[in-house]
């Protein structure tokens, strides 16, 4: 299993950190070590005094699919949820600062929190689904997917031209603006059409 994230897929989210809006959708990796175990907590690492939060839609890969065509891609996946892609901020903008790749900023060990899965059946479109992101009961990040650069469908025709997809493979979409840093003792709640799927204590 392998986590696929895309960056950038909101206009807002890249303006609030003034990112360069990109041509084509940005790709990064997670390893299957990035999943925060089932109800366990987030514990901030050592090496970050700056980890935000960043709540993404999220779909379940259920095939085997390579060059997938945009018209097939519906077919590669029968469930969507909302995941928190945590992301420690002062490593990342050191990085980029160099020129070098984020994998210690987004891909270290529980930096991936994944909620639970709705049947995409329940969506009567997967081009206007509403979802938030609340801490300590507060809305932080609010979004929806008409709002994506690319939509789910072309994020999986487009990442499968570089990685075969295999069944269990979670792809991340992008967070809409409002990230912001997490602090112990903060306890986080995620909502899709108003359905909680996931709650996180940060510790």
């Amino acid at each position: 299993m392998k986590i696929i994230c895309i960056g950038r897929n909101y206009a807002n989210h890249i303006a609030e950190l003034q990112n360069e809006r990109p041509d084509e959708p940005v790709i990064f990796l997670k390893p299957d070590s990035a999943v925060l175990p089932d109800k366990a907590p987030f514990v901030i690492p050592d090496f970050s005094s700056d980890i935000h939060h960043e709540i993404e839609v999220i779909v379940k890969i259920n095939k085997l699919g390579k060059y997938i065509d945009p018209k097939f891609a519906h077919k590669y996946y029968d469930e969507i949820g909302l995941g928190i892609d945590f992301t420690a901020r002062d490593v990342q903008n050191k990085l980029k600062e160099k020129g070098l790749p984020w994998e210690k900023a987004k891909a270290f060990d529980g930096s991936a929190i994944i909620g639970d899965f709705l049947p995409k059946n329940e969506f009567s479109s997967t081009e206007n689904i509403t979802f938030e992101l609340t801490n300590n009961g507060q809305t932080v990040q609010k979004g929806n997917t008409a709002n994506m650069l690319w939509k789910i469908d072309e994020i999986i025709a487009y990442v499968s031209q570089f990685f075969t997809l295999k069944k269990g493979d979670i792809i991340f979409t992008g967070t809409p603006e409002g990230v912001a840093k997490v602090s112990p003792n903060d306890v986080l709640e995620a909502f899709i059409e108003n359905k909680k799927v996931l709650r996180l204590q940060i510790k």
